[in-house]
């Protein structure tokens, strides 16, 4: 996954503006005089450091891969060496995981950024999905395989990561209904915690389950 520094200056206020705007409006809906305005500089800016709108569009996409590949490489470095390592791995790629997605308002324009991509099918989706979607969904299939004895690429194990992975984003697109049943003000650190517990409960039920099989 992505290891890249992050960026600086005008170029940064640049593509925070983009994952905002692109977002919540869309790539076509959204002007440059808007996103120039957004970050506080001036449109030809946008030109100088992306080479145009399309430009802006991919480094959003690059900002997306390298912020969430830096809270998963914290969280699983390093390949495991047994069955109890790979377990506490995929146990803190979901805690990570909540944190970031559900439980931090850091992730809500890079989240909604993709969500407006996958929606669209946009270009950026293929340079995401490249970059971080299936490293990391074959990294934890990898870690599957050595906790189950499994194939790791195998369709059973590659949707048993999907349905672990699609817990953790509906806490996210669904948070507005979460917080309204759940009768909280927003979802927090306590609550991401609380969140994380069950989504890792879910784990050690699947992984008794797959076990037996």
């Amino acid at each position: 996954m992505p290891d890249t520094p992050p960026l600086e200056g005008t170029a940064a206020q640049l593509v925070a503006a983009g994952l905002k705007l692109f977002g919540r409006k869309g790539f076509a809906a959204t002007s440059t005089r808007e996103i120039a305005a957004e970050a506080g500089t001036n449109v030809a800016s946008i030109a100088y450091h992306f080479g145009g709108k399309d430009g802006l569009r991919r480094a959003c996409g690059a900002e997306v891969a390298r912020q969430i590949g830096r809270v998963l490489g914290d969280a699983a470095p390093t390949p495991p060496q047994s069955t109890d390592a790979a377990i506490r791995q995929m146990e803190a790629i979901l805690r990570a995981m909540t944190a970031f997605v559900a439980g931090s308002r850091a992730s809500d324009d890079l989240t909604a950024f993709m969500l407006r991509e996958a929606g669209e099918g946009g270009p950026v989706l293929d340079a995401v999905y490249g970059t971080l979607i299936d490293p990391m969904h074959r990294r934890f299939c990898a870690l599957w395989a050595t906790a189950t004895g499994q194939e790791a690429e195998s369709e059973a194990t590659r949707l048993i990561v999907f349905s672990l992975i699609g817990q953790v984003l509906y806490f996210r697109v669904g948070r507005p209904i979460v917080t309204r049943r759940m009768g909280w003000d927003a979802i927090d650190a306590a609550e991401a915690g609380r969140i994380a517990d069950i989504l890792v409960a879910n784990l050690h039920s699947i992984l008794a389950r797959e076990r037996l099989s």
